[in-house]
């Protein structure tokens, strides 16, 4: 999922959705989480290492795509009880290389015989890496501390695969290796996002995880790398917000809102980034900051009408129902009238009458009559809006 599609003003009940959809996800700054070098290995059926013995090219006069042959180095998986050192496997299609080069061929059974997926190439080194791996069944965080020495090694595959392990994790299972992480390492890379291929694009990874394993000193450096000036979209810069909130707390948070919330001059891409945060905090923070502190921030953005009608969902999923005037005074404010503001309004409402919250004495708290009065007063004014926005309301 990428968050970052949601510049693109998607409608309030994808975003809602998206949002969701990201608690699943150890780290909601990081690209789609793809297949891991482990978890395409346990779902096999047949794996062996092979090398390159040569092949025959195709001819487009005869419609031939060629073949390729592969003989067998050592066999890892096989549930066939076919497949020998020595043995040749020949596939369809050419795919030109040179003798001695090394793939990884992972297959499964189909009646009597192996369907390969295409070849893998690999060195001797990241079929190691692969080998010495925890297995997918292994306890999380033993496995996270072996890819952790991964996450920027020179070979490529060995680099993007231990990524992709974080990216699936839980972040429950993160924390806990906050004390093994290597947070000097973390830094430098963070320092020079384009010292490797592809590091540009961890960003978001790495600052969570200094912000985890940080000092005084790696907040300040994350405060600095915050409030560079950018005209452009800056990949990640949400994890390394979120990072440095997970380091500073409530002090943090000051700088946020002075900087990213308040401050109309940064980029719309900046407060977006600064509002992901606030997401990250109230979803994964622990209480290091309290919701009603997170709360008070995002309220900030209510003045801002283009995000507006994405703050409101997000302060009716924290039952910010003290937010109530306010919002009716938007309702009617020149600024806001957009079909998606007031439709998100309605819906806040309608989310704060269905809770089901009573007072001491039993009777029905003062939020649920409040919004059922909004909404009567709403329905006598603006009923095409209400009748839309409930259309789609899921209790």
């Amino acid at each position: 999922m990428r968050l970052y599609s949601l510049l693109f003003r998607l409608p309030s009940v994808f975003i809602a959705l998206a949002c969701v959809t990201a608690t699943a996800l150890a780290c909601p700054f990081c690209d789609a989480p793809s297949l891991t070098l482990t978890e395409q290995l346990s779902a096999s059926q047949a794996a062996v290492l092979v090398q390159w013995a040569g092949g025959e090219e195709a001819d487009r006069e005869k419609s031939f795509s060629g073949t390729t042959s592969y003989e067998i180095i050592e066999v890892v998986e096989d549930e066939s009880n076919k497949l020998e050192k020595g043995k040749t496997i020949k596939l369809d299609r050419y795919r030109a290389s040179k003798k001695g080069d090394l793939f990884l061929l992972l297959g499964t059974l189909t009646d009597d015989r192996i369907e390969w997926s295409s070849p893998l190439e690999v060195t001797e080194t990241s079929y190691n890496y692969m080998k010495q791996s925890p297995p997918q069944d292994a306890p999380t965080q033993q496995r996270l501390a072996y890819f952790m020495k991964f996450l920027e090694y020179p070979d490529a595959l060995i680099a993007t695969d231990a990524y992709s392990e974080f990216a699936n994790a839980p972040y429950k299972d993160i924390v806990p290796l906050r004390n093994i992480m290597p947070r000097e390492k973390l830094r430098e890379w963070l320092k020079d996002p384009e010292g490797a291929p592809s590091r540009a694009t961890r960003t978001g990874l790495f600052g969570l995880l200094l912000g985890l394993s940080g000092n005084e000193d790696d907040a300040e450096f994350m405060k600095a790398k915050i409030l560079e000036e950018s005209d452009t979209f800056r990949l990640g810069i949400d994890g390394v917000m979120s990072g440095y909130l997970v380091l500073t707390g409530d002090e943090g948070l000051d700088v946020i809102d002075e900087h990213k919330l308040r401050n109309r001059e940064v980029p719309f891409s900046e407060t977006f980034a600064a509002m992901q945060a606030l997401r990250f905090m109230w979803t994964y923070g622990d209480n290091r900051i309290s919701p009603d502190r997170l709360r008070k921030s995002m309220r900030i953005l209510l003045d801002r009408p283009t995000l507006a009608d994405l703050v409101i969902v997000d302060l009716a999923r924290w039952d910010d129902w003290g937010v109530m005037d306010k919002l009716m005074e938007l309702y009617d404010d020149e600024e806001y009238q957009v079909p998606s503001i007031k439709r998100a309004i309605v819906r806040f409402m309608l989310i704060a009458e269905k809770n089901n919250e009573t007072s001491a004495e039993g009777e029905v708290a003062d939020h649920v009559k409040q919004a059922s009065a909004n909404l009567e007063k709403l329905r006598k004014e603006d009923p095409k809006t209400v009748k839309s926005a409930e259309r789609y309301f899921f209790d």
